[in-house]
């Protein structure tokens, strides 16, 4: 496992490479819960969600054969974006392997960021592909979540909230693969041990919650949620030992509260999230998660990288123009 050092000498190395983003507050959503209520937008992050940090800490540890025989992986956007842009950072060759149904913003941002971009199946074949080509070509595979320098690197999230937010009390992190969850628990396990730290699937996708109770990694059948960004059809063994260790809970949202916070968060905080950074909101929201009165919340807004088409279908009334 890792701990508070790695991320520290993550947090080092990261400085001036990615932003450190903001902390915002909302009184609306702090009503609502009647606490106060706090928003990391990883959103304003560079390729647009918190996995640039992962991604820029597991290249930095690359030796010269590694980056000669050029790196893989598979994502369904957000991990890939940040891939296609640290390679090209570091000038290191980058195939990435995406769902045929992924963004088609999240697709032409990874081609403008020059990786080779191989469109293949749904998420679980995609992950197929991706180790059939990183066998044949020897690639280096660059984990979308249960890799320890990439959880290192999500860790940084966490350490920069508890040194933005005095006195944290609980921490909602939305769930995709778990590597941000797992990053951000060992930090604030660390530097605010009494915080309660909660994570967020949704339903159509429980990798970490089924795996939680079956005490091992389990291989979803099927993925079905609007929310692309936290569809992992598994975790991992490295994710599942940090989330015993330090996570309180994990719990699971439905696509319809996910919908809703995002168009709270857009018409409200004036925040344009994708489903996956909503889906902590979301819990509060519903209900999902209650927190005690009076307490510091802070959740993690993970990504904001949706096309206006796809908004158009999650919030129809909102984006119709006037006739």
């Amino acid at each position: 496992m890792i701990d508070i050092q790695d991320i520290r000498k993550a947090q080092e190395m990261l400085r001036g490479r990615v932003h450190r983003t903001p902390v915002l507050g909302s009184r609306t959503l702090g009503r609502r819960i009647g606490a106060t209520a706090l928003l990391k937008v990883e959103a304003f992050q560079r390729t647009g969600s918190f996995k640039a940090r992962g991604v820029l800490n597991r290249l930095h540890s690359l030796t010269t054969d590694e980056r000669e025989r050029g790196l893989v992986t598979v994502s369904a956007g957000n991990h890939a974006q940040a891939v296609a842009w640290g390679s090209a950072q570091e000038g290191v060759r980058a195939v990435v392997v995406m769902p045929e149904h992924a963004s088609p913003a999240k697709v032409a941002a990874c081609r403008e960021y020059g990786a080779d971009i191989v469109l293949h199946g749904d998420v679980f074949d995609a992950f197929a592909r991706m180790e059939e080509l990183r066998a044949q070509h020897g690639y280096t595979l660059v984990h979308p979540f249960d890799d320890p320098a990439i959880i290192a690197g999500q860790g940084t999230v966490g350490a920069e909230m508890c040194e933005d937010i005095p006195d944290l009390d609980v921490v909602i992190v939305p769930v995709g693969g778990g590597g941000l969850l797992s990053g951000v628990a060992t930090a604030v396990r660390a530097l605010r041990p009494r915080a309660r730290i909660i994570g967020v699937e949704p339903m159509g996708a429980p990798a970490l919650r089924r795996a939680l109770d079956a005490g091992h990694p389990v291989r979803l059948e099927r993925v079905d949620t609007i929310a692309d960004g936290l569809g992992a059809p598994m975790t991992g063994p490295h994710v599942l030992e940090h989330v015993r260790a330090t996570v309180d809970d994990v719990v699971t949202v439905s696509d319809e509260s996910i919908a809703d916070a995002l168009r709270f968060l857009l018409e409200r905080c004036k925040l344009l999230v994708e489903p996956a950074g909503a889906a902590g909101v979301a819990a509060l929201l519903d209900g999902t998660v209650s927190v005690p009165a009076d307490s510091r919340v802070a959740v993690v807004l993970s990504g904001g990288n949706i096309d206006l088409p796809r908004l158009r279908t999650l919030l129809p009334c909102s984006l119709d123009p006037p006739r």
